[in-house]
């Protein structure tokens, strides 16, 4: 990798007085350059060297020394220097991803409960709940009611009816 490959910008030759573009593009694509650097799937140690090299080079910028006129060289320098550093906080900082996702919890607390009994006492226990109106206010109905509780209790709810009507 080449870790001075952020100082060989457009931006780098503006601040060195050695570039001919606009500073607000070459500060642009300065900055486009360090996020895809940050997320390019590029080795993170390599990735930090190189910022480590940048913010050095960028806090070190003879910015003291310049004429007036070039006083918006100075800012650019600073904004870029600020930027290097909260790229290289955002790097710190752990990205962990979450260990189980909420559809996860539900489906993995919904197989711990286990039916064990016969279907027909679940069926009955079903139709009890929704008689006693304790699920929402009364307000579930029970085509919605029973197909949660054979999902918590992991049965398979097909002809669980067919007791009742034969």
């Amino acid at each position: 990798m080449n870790y001075f490959l952020l100082a060989e910008t457009d931006f780098f030759r503006l601040i060195n007085e050695a570039g001919d573009c606009n500073m607000e593009t070459a500060y642009t694509a300065f900055a486009t350059q360090v996020i895809e650097l940050c997320n390019g799937g590029m080795d993170m140690n390599l990735t930090v060297i190189a910022l480590a090299y940048i913010e050095i080079e960028l806090q070190h910028h003879p910015v003291r020394n310049l004429s007036e006129e070039k006083r918006e060289i100075a800012a650019y320098v600073s904004k870029a220097l600020s930027f290097v550093r909260k790229m290289q906080k955002f790097l710190a900082t752990p990205q962990v991803p979450p260990l189980i996702s909420a559809n996860n919890a539900t489906e993995t607390t919904a197989s711990l409960l286990q039916w064990t009994g016969n279907a027909i006492d679940l069926v009955e226990l079903i139709y009890g709940i929704d008689v006693m109106g304790c699920i929402n206010n009364g307000n579930m109905p029970l085509k919605q009611l029973a197909p949660l509780l054979y999902k918590i209790f992991g049965v398979d709810s097909k002809d669980c009816y067919r007791f009742y009507t034969d």
